[in-house]
């Protein structure tokens, strides 16, 4: 690994370090961090598997910076938050280990047509609002949808942050910024699981991963901020926006 960072000239390593910046602060709003920190990690001739791997853990310090901000600013609460965090874990694990036996072309092929109704539904549906709804759905119901989202995580991952936020908004009838913090700490939770799991077969970049982890806790504190300052008004239309680039660029990727 020290060998492989040594190859690294430092106008890669800075592009690493202010990609993960630029990631940090996109996902604390609206996910997809990934989808501009992987690719700089392969351009950086780092293999697919050491790439997803040391992903997961510059990931894990952003969304942890940003669960700590939306924390301190009282929109997580542990106590009713930690039971689907634990979910969340274990499906994320459950996932991890299941990517190594199964293929995810399936996936991949669906996945930018998820994240296209994801966005649609943001930009055009009347109830992401600012504010909570008084009526809330059973919690077994938003158990499955974490449990879903936290297993897609630990097996394919793209968009999962999306996911989660649409899963408090729809069944857990949360306001955005509401639905945001707490999306941060199933992230967290998820992208700590597959952490652990990837650290244990062997693949993770330590030093890569650790200098991108820095620009990742930089510049998710700075989007946490711009969320809960601005609200609705940034957090929608950067959500709708990132949605469809997301969109786009799976399917060009594909055809």
């Amino acid at each position: 690994m020290q060998e492989f960072m040594a190859n690294l000239d430092m106008y890669m390593l800075l592009l690493l370090f202010f990609a993960a910046l630029v990631a940090g602060f996109v996902d604390s709003i609206a996910g997809g961090g990934g989808m501009i920190t992987l690719p700089v990690l392969l351009l950086a001739g780092v293999s697919p598997l050491q790439a997803l791997a040391t992903n997961k853990l510059q990931s894990s310090f952003g969304s942890f910076s940003a669960t700590l901000h939306f924390y301190k600013k009282g929109y997580i609460n542990l106590k009713s938050n930690i039971p689907f965090a634990i979910i969340a874990f274990v499906f994320s694990a459950i996932g991890t280990i299941s990517v190594q036996f199964i293929q995810t072309e399936f996936l991949s092929k669906i996945l930018p047509f998820l994240v296209l109704v994801f966005g649609l539904y943001f930009l055009f549906s009347p109830s992401i609002k600012e504010v909570e709804r008084t009526e809330k759905l059973n919690k077994a119901y938003l158990s499955l949808a974490i449990a879903a989202v936290g297993f897609y995580d630990g097996f394919f991952g793209p968009g999962t942050g999306s996911f989660f936020m649409l899963a408090l908004i729809i069944i857990g009838g949360f306001g955005v910024t509401q639905s945001l913090g707490q999306a941060k700490l199933y992230n967290f939770s998820t992208n700590l699981a597959s952490l652990i799991f990837f650290a244990i077969g062997g693949h993770m970049l330590w030093g890569i991963g650790l200098l991108m982890a820095l620009g990742q806790f930089i510049g998710a504190n700075l989007g946490s901020r711009m969320a809960i300052r601005y609200g609705i008004r940034i957090v929608k239309p950067l959500v709708v926006t990132i949605s469809f680039i997301m969109a786009a660029k799976l399917l060009y990727e594909q055809f």
